[in-house]
């Protein structure tokens, strides 16, 4: 059904047309209400089907329309609203091929008239690939000692193990990590090109001995975090021998890791800027003023600080021995009181560490669990601005209404990357006055002016750029690395045991980082496989590469703060 249009100015009582105004938010309301119960009462109805042994309906996305101004509920992208077009370049390929063999191809000369003449060769380059076995029957000498009774055997060479070979095992990790083939798939096409071998061996391919790959994936962490200051982090589920647990991505331009973890609190996160370091605890003045700023009760403030002053500001705790100090000293505290005072140890220990840098500015959503940890949080634009795509109003002024902000919102993104390319004190004053008066915007709309209140109360976060201009403006690269994780998921639904979790965040950060370096992730394990070690080490690019990129250039000492 059409909807009229409605110019609430053409209204000349002031108190009509705020009574007006009124009743057409409160219809705003209601329909978005109606939207949220008919949205629950189906996946309630799908529960049901589910738990009766049916099928539950199946779900088709609604289409997309680029010329629509109103978006749908499951069209959340910015892609279009956000971006302008680029020129599309196209890079010769024959430079980037390397030639093999070479091979001349000759007329035949049945075919040629008596007065042909040689011209010359013209040069075609065809691109192929096989995939053949290499199946070796090695002839190990055996020498025999009498005079010590033992015999001396051939070795394999270096990279042969049991029955495989090193690029067969190259090809199984690369085919599961980097090409996301789940394990039945690897077996069959393994199978099909001849090779005997079991699934299990596979599996076994896949956990097992890389104890090398697993230091490595720590030390791209560890080199990932001194190359800037500033990091993403995006969370997204992963399923570990069927339970839930938090798959955290940490990037930059130069790396990408991952570490599933069994939950995605602040305790957790503070742990994963630590990677594989055990958790320590401390309390000092920095744990005493971030009880300060979580507003713990005085009561539980005093005891902690009583029990720090009992011990010497640099002492550290274990996990185990501080869980049972805090047992000790305050009894009487609930299990969220406890996690505050667990918190605030943490928090003081990972900036009194020195085996990984700390982290100054985190690049992420507004998720609550990543407040209070750095001393900056830049804000995701995109992830902001996707709160307005989902605003779906039912009529026509308020659609117009949504869609006029979301292009001023859009418009003034592009200025904060202009800005990023050339930035000027004269501009950054400019932008900052520009984004009190887009977030100032009254429309008379309750739910967008809602929104664009909470925006403004991100301003912050949202505005960091212009005093760090090398900071990006979304956290889409973290997201992109989630999506990484999404697709294993999708394929091989979960690891199944503590060393299969281990290996896919291993495996998936040393194919991300890889990817991000230039590195053929195929050549890089089979180097590491065979023995050879030739190749320099993902995390000795990564520090190369930041010197050149001076991702903190706008950066100065920082300092830990609540």
């Amino acid at each position: 059904m059409d909807l009229p249009t409605l110019d609430l100015d053409q209204i000349p009582d002031a108190a009509t047309r705020g009574a007006v105004q009124q009743l057409l938010n409160l219809l705003e309301q209601l329909h978005a209400q109606l939207q949220a119960l008919q949205a629950e009462n189906q996946r309630l109805r799908d529960e049901i089907r589910r738990l009766t042994g049916q099928s539950p309906r199946p779900t088709f996305p609604a289409p997309r329309s680029p010329k629509s101004s109103q978006g749908t509920a499951t069209d959340l992208s910015s892609e279009a609203e956000r971006r302008e077009p680029k020129p599309h370049h196209k890079q010769p390929k024959l430079q980037r091929i390397l030639i093999d063999r070479e091979e001349i191809l000759r007329v035949d000369p049945a075919l040629l008239p008596p007065d042909a003449e040689f011209k010359g060769y013209q040069p075609v380059v065809v691109q192929n690939l096989k995939l053949v076995t290499d199946n070796v029957l090695f002839q190990k000498e055996v020498f025999y000692s009498r005079s010590l009774g033992r015999s001396f055997l051939a070795p394999l060479p270096a990279g042969y193990t049991g029955q495989y070979g090193p690029h067969l095992r190259t090809l199984t990790l690369v085919l599961h990590h980097a090409g996301q083939m789940s394990e039945p798939q690897i077996h069959a096409l393994f199978t099909d090109a001849g090779i005997a071998i079991e699934r299990g061996t596979i599996s076994a391919f896949l956990i097992g001995g890389h104890d090398r790959f697993h230091a490595e994936a720590q030390e791209v962490l560890v080199a990932g975090m001194a190359s800037s200051p500033w990091q993403h982090l995006d969370v997204t589920p992963t399923r570990v021998e069927g339970r839930n647990e938090a798959c955290h991505v940490l990037c930059n331009p130069l790396y990408t890791a991952y570490q599933t973890r069994p939950a995605q609190d602040r305790l957790t996160v503070i742990g994963v800027l630590q990677g594989d370091a055990p958790r320590r605890y401390r309390l000092d003045e920095l744990a005493f003023a971030y009880l300060l700023e979580v507003g713990v009760s005085q009561k539980l403030l005093v005891a902690v600080e009583a029990l720090g002053a009992s011990q010497a500001p640099t002492v550290e705790w274990d996990e185990a021995t501080f869980g049972e100090l805090l047992a000790t000293a305050v009894p009487w505290a609930g299990p969220g009181q406890r996690q505050r005072v667990r918190e605030a140890g943490a928090f003081a220990a990972y900036w009194a560490q020195a085996a990984i840098a700390p982290v100054h500015t985190l690049v992420c959503d507004d998720a609550p669990q990543f407040g209070g940890i750095t001393p900056h949080l830049a804000g995701c634009w995109v992830h902001d601005g996707r709160h307005y795509k989902k605003l779906l109003p039912l009529l026509p002024q308020h659609q117009e209404q949504v869609a006029a902000f979301r292009k001023r919102y859009w418009e003034y993104y592009r200025q904060l990357l202009a800005y990023q390319r050339a930035p000027t004190a004269a501009e950054a004053a400019r932008l900052e006055g520009e984004f009190d008066t887009l977030f100032s915007t009254v429309t008379g709309l309750e739910m967008l002016d809602e929104r664009i209140a909470r925006s403004r109360a991100k301003k912050a976060a949202l505005l960091l750029v212009l005093k760090h201009p090398e900071l990006p403006l979304n956290n889409n690269a973290a997201e992109l690395g989630a999506r990484r994780r999404v697709r294993k998921r999708d394929v091989s639904f979960g690891p199944q045991s503590e060393a299969g979790k281990r290996a896919w965040d291993t495996f998936q950060t040393l194919c991300a980082t890889a990817t991000k370096l230039g590195v053929s992730i195929y050549e890089y394990v089979y180097d590491r496989i065979s023995g050879a070690c030739r190749m320099p080490s993902l995390a000795e690019r990564i520090a190369e590469r930041a010197q050149l990129l001076n991702l903190g250039a706008s950066w100065g000492t920082a300092r830990a703060s609540p």
